[in-house]
């Protein structure tokens, strides 16, 4: 089981704006943000619901494939995520839907961040 992740990213103020917003809709928030006297002087913040999971350090941006899901709890929230993640100037990569190859209730958005990370909310539940 992960504990948490971290990445770099290449604009800390751009990607906060941007995380603070797009995940909001499924319940994480930013909780911590390290004294840059403990971090070497880089900008390093958490992201979770009652403990960081996903932290953003603005220190050798990660390039390549990225992906995160992060698991919804309903399909409201997945719609509400992805609206959100564009409306904080993220690029859609894939509206909310059925994503039936995976399973019949595999309900998902995906939307990439400002450094083209793809970033995926996803409900496994039926349709209530």
């Amino acid at each position: 089981m992960i504990d948490h992740l971290t990445f770099g990213v290449s604009d800390f103020a751009r990607s906060v704006a941007f995380y603070d917003k797009a995940f909001a809709p499924l319940g994480i928030r930013r909780l911590f943000d390290v004294p840059k006297e403990q971090s070497d002087g880089v900008n390093v913040t958490g992201y979770g619901g009652d403990h960081p999971l996903i932290w953003l350090a603005e220190e050798k941006a990660t390039t390549g494939l990225l992906h995160i899901a992060l698991r919804a709890d309903c399909r409201a929230d997945v719609d509400a995520f992805h609206a959100a993640a564009l409306g904080a100037g993220g690029t859609d990569n894939g509206p909310p839907g059925l994503r039936s190859h995976y399973h019949q209730d595999y309900y998902a958005a995906f939307v990439l961040d400002p450094d083209g990370h793809n970033i995926e909310a996803v409900c496994h539940a039926p349709e209530t």
